[in-house]
């Protein structure tokens, strides 16, 4: 079902492998999302079993694939469980069946939760990161690295004060990759690219969502494969952090989720809530004109 069409901001509440249909050929630019893992959220979503995983998320991800432009890239935040004491192969099988498909496996970024809290069970450590798994239609996509880029940081301050005669040229790869690097290229730089580690908190007011990422999660991937006007959809919104921080930064949203409650809310506070604000600054400009 389609919420009343609002610009920059679409809503639809069903299943999001039936939704995705709604939508044209070639329409996003960009795609994050976080679906439920593994019998996860079961009381939300139902839970699906991870020897079903791969088989319950083809036709949702053939969809992706057909929505996504060429240009366009595809963020899957998601992870393992353990099952009868091993971790389960459920993401590794479903890469190598979306590759079938048509995807690339790009890249694979790490969410490393910075704020995790302590915890062991006999035979691991607690978990304090996650899987973002790039995948994209094509080899040449859109990307602005420049967007994400950081402060070079202390350690500069002492890995380049005093150069080797190494670091002065290009000091090519030892293992014939055709890379290299020369160090003396960053010695009037202020910011440096990142790394696919990225160090972020988890959120922790979870706007009654069981799994609501940080906002700083869409957001860096946004200003990475996205300029204002781009298309950003999440297909499983859950608490609509995704489309919340793509309305914010001007990009056109899509969001969709199978909970009316939370298509509802968001609706409420996308739409309504501009709404709201927008009647008010007009009603303040009115009492300071007269």
């Amino acid at each position: 079902m389609k919420y009343p069409a609002q610009p920059h901001i679409t809503l639809l509440h069903g299943d999001a492998a039936t939704e995705l249909k709604n939508l044209p050929d070639n329409s996003v630019d960009l795609i994050v999302t976080s679906p439920p893992y593994a019998d996860q959220r079961k009381h939300i979503y139902g839970g699906i079993s991870p020897d079903l995983y791969v088989e319950w998320f083809l036709p949702l991800s053939a969809e992706l694939l057909r929505v996504l432009k060429p240009t366009g890239t595809f963020i899957l935040n998601i992870k393992e469980r353990v099952v009868n004491g091993e971790r389960h192969t459920y993401v590794l099988e479903l890469i190598l069946e979306m590759r079938k498909q048509g995807w690339l496996w790009t890249e694979e970024f790490m969410w490393h939760k910075k704020n995790c809290y302590p915890g062991k069970w006999p035979n691991r450590f607690r978990d304090s990161w996650e899987r973002l798994l790039q995948f994209n239609k094509q080899r040449k996509f859109n990307m602005y690295q420049e967007a994400v880029m950081v402060e070079m940081g202390d350690w500069a301050k002492s890995r380049l004060r005093n150069l080797s005669d190494t670091d002065k040229v290009r000091d090519e790869s030892r293992v014939g990759s055709g890379f290299g690097k020369k160090i003396a290229n960053w010695l009037t730089r202020d910011k440096a690219f990142p790394t696919n580690v990225l160090h972020m908190a988890t959120e922790c007011s979870n706007r009654d969502h069981s799994a609501a990422f940080p906002e700083a999660l869409p957001e860096w991937f946004i200003k990475l494969f996205t300029e204002p006007g781009d298309t950003v959809l999440d297909p499983f919104m859950g608490s609509a952090t995704t489309l919340r921080v793509a309305k914010r930064m001007q990009r056109h949203a899509v969001g969709i989720d199978i909970q009316e409650e939370y298509v509802s809310r968001a609706y409420a506070d996308l739409v309504e809530g501009e709404r709201q604000m927008a009647l008010l600054q007009k009603r303040e400009k009115y009492v300071v004109s007269t």
